[in-house]
């Protein structure tokens, strides 16, 4: 049952409504209070929550795997590199606990797990990006996707665990297929563990509870501030999510704290500027986002630098999405989960589809407009790697140290001389980040932010479809379809017989002399192929027929020439054959009358008689045709298939993992 009591630092009432709740945020004062044996302690006070246009508030109920909850408390904590998540705690009906974290516009539930085997978990200072973590209590797979430091900023409603105000802390954040996810909480040695997954807000029943219609999400209305540099005015278009924001009057990058703005460097006068300009609002799908940022990001090859943009797009119920310019061709970017990804050699893969490598370098920003989630400065650097599966390209990004020397400020320095003891004692932090683009047509930008004048490119892009592959599906539909009906035609043809007859040749008196016999008239019809097929007695021996159709009507003379021929006999105790008994031969149809056939006859044996039978048809398909007609349907797809070669070569042309190269 509840339990009521006086807040020990201001004396107001508060309640403890779940009797596994550890502490409860005082609504008057904001102190953290922390029941005991014996009497409730005062942990200090937390500063207001911060607006994050989270659709989710304290007493939502909602469901997940046939289990009722209740949201009872919410923290808010700060990440090193900037930024801010929440963290949502769910009493269910079963006397469980639930860690709902929210961030980027992703949601994560998790529950602690009790693990006799937290002995062999790795200690924090031994963790790496990307490493593989033992299967935790018959979970998924796992490896490291972050690796960071927290700090508890604000708290509201009952907490389960106990809450220290400014406390830091370091945390693993561990993600595997499925979107399996888990946390490795370094508050404590050895480490809490925390095993979920991703979910959505469906998944958790939250539209379906409660009376009255569906909960909407809250949104954060532009804030207008003046920099601190030069007054001018500027908007923050997303004010609860913003980190860093550049001045558009002086260009200085500005730091963004819940709405303060502090100013970093100065950045000059832009070195390029955005085809599409800050504000725009773009139309992708049923989605409206509006462009909050902007980003020119090099790579260098052989002393040469190679330059693209990145424009970062908002929208509250969304999250960010990432639209890339590269060569003047598109890409619609949006992160997806490190554990979704699976490497081998120079292939990685996701979503069951190959992504091959295509170049991977260490990038630097260049310059920045606009606004942004993260604590972005010029000359920062991340290590790269692209891989493609057109239209579709997988990219990861990960950090490098903050080097020596750079300017961020002299605020930042107490942090840089504190992030530089962390990495001598191997506490280091970093974040794997992987996103999938999504190749886009140049028009189709257009027509989403409804523009026009965007400039063509020149080169083939790493993930560009090759613009004629539907002519292979078309090209093998005809060319089964020619293929059967051919088969068809090939086994059911008409084969009409118009003359047959066997013919006895006589001995010659001469072995230069020869033998001619004449047909009774028969019937020709045109527009009919002629076969004409001889069967001969010969052994070992051949025969040789030049013979005639004759037109009666016309004295129009077809000839054609036959050799029957067969030898065999044995060799070195093996048998050999060769020539043909049965010898037949095509010719093309002949206008339609009487003909006679006339035939001259020699043979090898000529002192002894011999007999051949004679056989013609009409209209006998040939295999012949039937291969003409398939490659005539595939001239044009050969040249095709040259054409999708040749696009191949210059998509690899600038990648150091080119199929094409001699290395391959």
């Amino acid at each position: 049952m509840p339990i009521e009591a006086s807040c020990p630092a201001c004396g107001g009432p508060i309640t403890f409504k779940i009797g596994s709740s550890v502490v409860v945020v005082c609504e008057f004062c904001n102190s953290v209070v922390a029941r005991g044996d014996r009497k409730l302690e005062d942990l200090g006070k937390v500063a207001d929550l911060a607006e994050t246009g989270s659709p989710l508030d304290i007493g939502l109920r909602g469901s997940y795997r046939g289990v009722s909850f209740e949201l009872t408390g919410r923290a808010q904590l700060g990440h090193e590199a900037g930024g801010v998540w929440d963290e949502w705690y769910a009493a269910f009906a079963d006397g469980t606990w639930g860690w709902l974290a929210e961030a980027q516009g992703r949601f994560y539930i998790t529950f602690q797990q009790s693990m006799p085997e937290q002995s062999l978990l790795p200690p924090f200072e031994m963790l790496e990006l990307g490493q593989p973590v033992a299967a935790i209590a018959g979970s998924v797979p796992l490896m490291v996707a972050e690796k960071g430091e927290a700090n508890a900023l604000g708290a509201k409603g009952e907490i389960p665990y106990r809450l220290t105000p400014g406390e830091t802390y370091y945390y693993a954040d561990l993600s595997g297929p499925g979107g399996a996810f888990a946390t490795l909480d370094y508050a404590e040695m050895p480490p809490q563990v925390f095993i979920g997954r991703e979910v959505t807000l469906a998944d958790l029943s939250l539209a379906a509870i409660g009376p009255g219609p569906e909960r909407e999400v809250r949104r954060v209305s532009a804030l207008h501030l003046s920099c601190p540099q030069c007054g001018g005015a500027l908007d923050l278009r997303a004010p609860d999510k913003t980190e860093r924001v550049t001045c558009p009057n002086c260009g200085s990058l500005l730091d963004v704290s819940h709405g303060k703005l502090e100013f970093l460097k100065a950045l000059g006068q832009p070195k390029v500027a955005p085809v599409i300009p800050i504000g725009s609002v773009g139309q992708f799908g049923n989605d409206k986002l509006t462009v909050i940022g902007f980003m020119q990001r090099s790579v260098e090859f052989e002393g040469v630098r190679y330059f693209w943009e990145e424009y970062l797009l908002y929208e509250p119920q969304v999250g960010f999405r990432w639209l890339v310019r590269s060569d003047d061709h598109w890409n619609f970017v949006q992160s997806v989960p490190p554990g979704e990804v699976t490497a081998s050699g120079r292939n990685v893969y996701y979503g069951g589809k190959r992504f091959k490598l295509y170049q991977d370098a260490i990038a630097r920003v260049e310059h920045v407009m606009g606004e942004f989630y993260w604590k972005v400065t010029t000359e920062e650097l991340v290590k790269t790697a692209d891989y493609v599966c057109p239209p579709l390209m997988l990219s990861m990004e990960v950090p490098l140290s903050v080097f020596p020397g750079e300017d961020t400020g002299a605020s930042e320095e107490p942090k840089k001389r504190q992030r530089k003891k962390a990495k001598a004692a191997g506490f280091e932090s970093g974040e794997i980040n992987w996103s999938l683009g999504a190749y886009i047509n140049r028009k189709d930008v257009e027509k989403a932010f409804g523009i026009q004048g965007l400039p063509k490119p020149s080169k083939v892009a790493p993930n560009q479809l090759f613009p004629h592959k539907a002519v292979y599906k078309y090209w093998l539909l005809l060319f089964v379809a020619t293929l059967v009906f051919g088969l068809f035609i090939l086994s059911t043809g008409s084969h009409q017989k118009i003359f047959e007859n066997t013919y006895q040749f006589e001995a010659l008196k001469a072995a230069d002399g020869s033998q001619t016999v004449f047909s009774e008239p028969f019937q020709v019809a045109g527009g009919k192929n002629l076969r004409i097929a001889a069967r001969g007695t010969v052994d070992n021996s051949w025969l040789y027929v030049e013979g005639d159709l004759i037109d009666e009507a016309t004295g129009l003379v077809q000839s054609f020439s036959m050799p029957v021929e067969y030898y065999h006999g044995v060799e070195d105790g093996e048998s050999w054959s060769e020539g043909d008994q049965s010898p037949d031969i095509f010719i093309s149809a002949l206008p339609e009358g009487k003909y006679t056939l006339r035939l001259e006859a020699v043979w090898e044996h000529w002192q002894q008689p011999v007999s051949m039978t004679l056989r013609i048809e009409q209209g006998v398909p040939r295999v012949l045709h039937l291969i003409f007609a398939l490659f005539a349907i595939s001239i044009i797809p050969l040249f095709v298939v040259y054409r999708h070669y040749r696009f191949e070569v210059r998509r690899w042309a600038d990648s150091d993992y080119s199929p094409f190269s001699s290395g391959e």
